[in-house]
């Protein structure tokens, strides 16, 4: 018998026991030199709390938590930052937020603020295994201009239809979007100049996550017959920052409007169920295109939800769980995310896992299931063999980290195992909490524990890298050498 003959037994052998054994049938897959489709679905703002499998009573996410009924649900999964800029730049590039180009927010065009040409980023990895690429939402990480080596369509994707700027993003009317690295004019009329590109709409007539939805199935469909890597990046339920209290801007309130809610409340649950429905009818079109077991789905949120930002309550909703702090904040509620994997007979259904993971390991995990070649200065770790249900400890024994400078409030944050550690960078002190007994983060341990305070203050010695524009200690509305933004939340 030829090797070739004995090569396609084997898979046929590891096929066969792809519905009972997902880690077989990844490994099948894996060995076969298929490449899975990949969907990401990253959402704006979604706190570890807001989805009805994560313990929401009062705004429904039924196809959400199909999803997670269908897929493998993390308890234990963090974003690249609390905010938006830097968790999308560590996602992007697989380093953390001490190595990442982008360490806070602002506008792309700004110094610091994008992403370089020499910057090996993940849709160029996903590009060179030979994959259609496609960003539909929000980018944030290049514009026009000084900053056009950071865009979308420079970094590796095929194809862009979206937010270049966060600012332009807080607008869900907005006057144009961008196509690839040309302006779509919308039927919209803004409150202030193009040039400006941010603010509220006078005309609200094309809602900008509808559009996205429809760009999301077309390109599904064109690409239905060979890999594709989708970033869908929505931008509910981010607020509309410049609008104040009626931030939470939606063409109707839903299956809310009865509620006896103040309005940007019934407007935050309207998102969440428009969100929620288009997610259902993505699975539906997988499923219907013949995809849906070469088709593997993350849904994930950029950083955890803001306290009160656009009339919204995070208090209201519960939006964080039991986690302390809000958006903004190295603290649990700030980094700890919702994120569901789901892929028919590759990942084990109705499953959960503790394993920890971050953005910064979505690098080589995707790298290893596009037969991809990740590049070699990562902080990140292949978690594949989790996603097919096995036990992965070494996920848990590494330091994690975080940081992030706004204002007056400077955070450095790490995690090992079930120790949680914060620095404040200007005073050198460390709070320690044990998430296993503590999720809420209520007791401070660093007295108790000094042993494993030292093992926190050697990592965070040597976690960081200089960056100009992002120095350890300085007190500033952002990165240094560039003009600050006017809402620097974003």
């Amino acid at each position: 018998m030829t090797a070739a003959w004995h090569l396609s037994l084997l898979l046929t052998s590891l096929s066969a026991f792809a519905a009972s054994f997902p880690e077989a049938a990844l490994a099948a897959t894996l060995a076969s030199g298929e490449k899975p489709n990949i969907v990401l679905i990253l959402v704006d703002d979604l706190g570890y709390g807001a989805l009805g499998c994560y313990g929401q009573k009062l705004v429904a996410t039924p196809n959400i938590d199909r999803m997670a009924a269908e897929g493998l649900r993390f308890t234990d999964a963090y974003s690249g930052g609390p905010v938006c800029a830097s968790s999308r730049c560590v996602l992007m590039t697989g380093v953390h937020g001490g190595h990442a180009r982008v360490r806070g927010n602002g506008d792309a065009a700004m110094p610091g603020l994008s992403l370089l040409a020499s910057d090996v980023s993940l849709p160029r990895v996903m590009k060179d295994a030979g994959y259609a690429t496609g960003l539909i939402g929000k980018w944030g990480l290049g514009d026009v201009g000084k900053a056009q080596a950071g865009l979308p369509t420079r970094q590796g994707f095929d194809y862009f239809f979206g937010y270049l700027r966060h600012g332009h993003a807080h607008n869900y009317y907005p006057a144009f979007l961008w196509r690839n690295e040309s302006k779509v004019m919308l039927r919209n009329g803004p409150t202030r100049s193009l040039a400006a590109d941010r603010g509220t709409s006078s005309k609200k007539i094309e809602y900008s996550h509808d559009l996205f939805a429809e760009e999301a199935f077309k390109f599904v469909r064109e690409h239905a017959e060979q890999p594709f890597f989708l970033n869908l990046a929505f931008t509910i339920p981010h607020c509309n920052n410049e609008a104040g209290a009626n931030g939470m801007e939606t063409p109707g309130y839903g299956s809310y409007a009865d509620r006896d809610w103040p309005e940007p409340l019934k407007g935050y649950a309207a998102m969440m169920e428009r969100m929620d429905g288009d997610v259902g009818r993505l699975l539906a079109l997988i499923k219907q295109l013949g995809i849906d077991e070469k088709t593997l789905v993350i849904f994930a949120s950029d950083n955890g939800a803001p306290r009160d930002e656009g009339g919204f309550d995070a208090k209201f909703f519960n939006a964080n769980g039991p986690l302390r702090g809000y958006k903004g904040h190295v603290t649990e509620a700030g980094i700890r995310i919702p994120l569901i994997a789901r892929w028919p007979g590759h990942v084990p259904a109705g499953k959960t896992t503790a394993t920890p993971v971050y953005f910064a390991d979505v690098m080589p995990t995707f790298a290893s299931l596009a037969g991809g070649n990740a590049p070699q200065q990562t902080d990140g770790k292949d978690f594949s063999p989790t996603l097919a249900g096995k036990n992965q400890p070494e996920m848990a024994d590494r330091f994690f980290y975080w940081e992030f400078d706004k204002l007056d409030l400077q955070q450095q944050g790490s995690r090992w195992n079930n120790w949680k550690a914060i620095r404040d960078p200007k005073s050198g002190s460390i709070e320690l909490f044990d998430l296993a007994a503590d999720i809420g983060e209520t007791k401070n341990l660093a007295a108790e524990r000094p042993d494993i305070v030292a093992k926190f203050v050697e990592f965070f010695r040597t976690a960081r890298t200089d960056s100009p524009y992002w120095p350890a200690t300085a007190k500033s509305t952002g990165p240094t050498k560039r003009k600050a933004t006017a809402n620097p939340a974003s």
